[in-house]
């Protein structure tokens, strides 16, 4: 009985058939603190930059304004894009860039530290948001503060 015991302890902390070291290799390399997503700040721009179809068009940009609130864009971004606990769309300062491709970027790919992701969206709301905010504090804008 203690041979038989013994025998099943040592079995026991065996490695079947190699399945430890097959664990091991799926599990990869070590996880390193690599930053997600692209390195905030202007930088050069390699991927193609579309440009706006709904640039300048008012009745689209009014469109924008009114997708704004219904998405609740203004939930964090304040209700004219002033600010509040998201950044203000307003001012002149992109963390991501201001381009109006960079903007479209943000919008459907999201960015760290709160951004969701909204490409789910159809492309052409995310350029009417887009619209929308680069008329900020311009005389197209709709519905000014």
């Amino acid at each position: 009985m203690r041979v038989l015991l013994t025998a099943i302890a040592t079995l026991s902390f065996l490695p079947s058939s190699g399945l430890v070291a097959q664990q091991q290799q799926r599990q990869g390399p070590p996880a390193t603190s690599a930053q997600l997503g692209p390195t905030p700040g202007p930088g050069p721009d390699t991927l193609p930059q579309p440009k706006n179809p709904y640039a300048n068009d008012r009745p689209a940009i009014g469109e924008g304004r009114r997708l704004f609130g219904w998405y609740n864009c203004s939930g964090c971004h304040g209700d004219h894009a002033g600010g509040g606990m998201g950044p203000s769309l307003r001012d002149s300062v992109w963390v991501y860039g201001g381009t109006e491709a960079r903007i479209y970027r943000s919008i459907a790919e999201g960015r760290t530290k709160g951004m969701p992701s909204w490409g789910r969206l159809p492309p052409d709301q995310i350029w009417k948001l887009v619209a929308y905010i680069k008329s900020l504090r311009t005389s197209q804008e709709p519905d000014k503060p």
